[in-house]
């Protein structure tokens, strides 16, 4: 079955019940809402609302994924399990995911007119580490590790529809991911000591969640500052306030 149409209450309930039944996550189908539904009063006039559920064909798969590399995506926080979409497959197996998840990036550096891929392969229990190499690595990076940390998201969703357990997919570049954290913890040394000597605070350009957590715990143990977040994502940044 490649195509669905859910009547139900709610719009969020028919698409929650269609991806259900067909057994595909929101990232593998296209959703036409066909009626929003009405609320009614007092149970006069309610109407339930309609969605068809479409799941994308592979070639429509990859270019979705394109576009949504183009958006800022955050890597996932693998000490939080709630943040990993973790439904395993019983009938699936680890290998099969694996297998999976490393032909899917390969379809989508294909895409991307990359094709000199190579991956590693190394795992350390739960976690399954890629390492991906390319003479076009800065494209697979993306600004500020954004197309690399879409990347992650994504193979970590393919994993989760084929593994019959619990794993984490973890994807570098280069020893990017290393490289980019020292750049992170040294540039709020830096930071850090430029509020105490101006006796102003230091504000960082917008980063994501995970970025800033870098510099909050790089100067955690620090007694003469302090950092917090303001704003909004995606211009959710960081701020080191001298301690006077």
């Amino acid at each position: 079955m490649n195509q669905i149409t859910q009547t139900a209450p709610t719009k969020e309930k028919a698409i929650t019940v269609a991806l259900e039944k067909l057994g595909v996550s929101k990232q593998e189908v296209t959703i036409t809402v066909l009626d929003e539904g009405k609320k009614g009063f007092l149970g006069i006039g309610v109407k339930p609302a309609v969605v068809q559920v479409t799941v994308l064909k592979k070639e429509e798969k990859i270019e979705e994924v394109l576009q949504s590399l183009e958006k800022i995506e955050e890597p996932i926080d693998t000490n939080d399990i709630s943040n990993l979409n973790v439904g395993v497959n019983p009938e699936g197996s680890n290998n099969k995911a694996i297998e999976e998840t490393i032909e899917y990036i390969r379809e989508i550096a294909k895409e991307m007119k990359i094709d000199d891929l190579m991956i590693e392969q190394k795992q350390e229990g739960k976690f399954i580490h890629l390492h991906l190499n390319s003479n076009k690595a800065a494209l697979l990076i993306g600004k500020r590790g954004q197309t690399l940390n879409a990347m992650e998201n994504l193979a970590q969703l393919v994993a989760n529809k084929f593994s019959n357990s619990f794993i984490i997919i973890k994807l570098d570049v280069g020893n990017y991911r290393e490289r980019r954290q020292e750049s992170l913890e040294q540039l709020a040394e830096r930071m850090a000591d430029k509020a105490v000597r101006t006796g102003s605070k230091v504000e960082f350009e917008p980063m994501s969640s995970f970025e800033r957590k870098i510099i909050h715990n790089a100067l955690s143990a620090r007694v003469d500052i302090e950092t917090y977040s303001v704003g909004t994502d995606p211009n959710r940044h960081l701020v080191i306030e001298p301690i006077k």
